[in-house]
């Protein structure tokens, strides 16, 4: 299994990226798929997650800001981030969680990580 992460960059206060993350080797449309982050010096966060049916959730911080989706045609999952300010500035990763979900939020028992893609925001 491989999640392939994509899609980071450095971008200034108020701007926008989209991340990527490409699944092989998965029954992709069977996962829940993540998405955290991990700024220096702090524990890696859940961002947002969305079930195989399509159900999302949004940590508050980036609630109104952030958008996840998934195409399970190209098993890919994406993470549209508007807005963006300083404090976003983190490495983002992506996970996979298989079912049953037994726990919403759905914070942990991930089963599979990408690499991680660097985000920064400029002030």
């Amino acid at each position: 299994v491989q999640l392939q992460a994509s899609g980071g960059g450095l971008v200034q206060a108020g701007g926008s990226l989209r991340l990527s993350c490409a699944a092989s080797r998965l029954s992709f449309s069977s996962y829940a798929m993540g998405w955290f982050r991990q700024a220096p010096g702090k524990q890696r966060e859940l961002v947002a997650a969305i079930t195989k049916g399509g159900t999302t959730y949004y940590s508050d911080f980036v609630k109104g800001r952030f958008t996840i989706s998934r195409d399970n045609a190209k098993n890919t999952v994406y993470l549209q981030m508007n807005s963006l300010q300083p404090e976003d500035t983190a490495v983002y990763y992506c996970a996979a969680k298989a079912p049953p979900i037994t726990d919403w939020p759905p914070r942990s028992n991930y089963h599979y990580w990408g690499q991680g893609t660097q985000v920064t925001v400029s002030s």
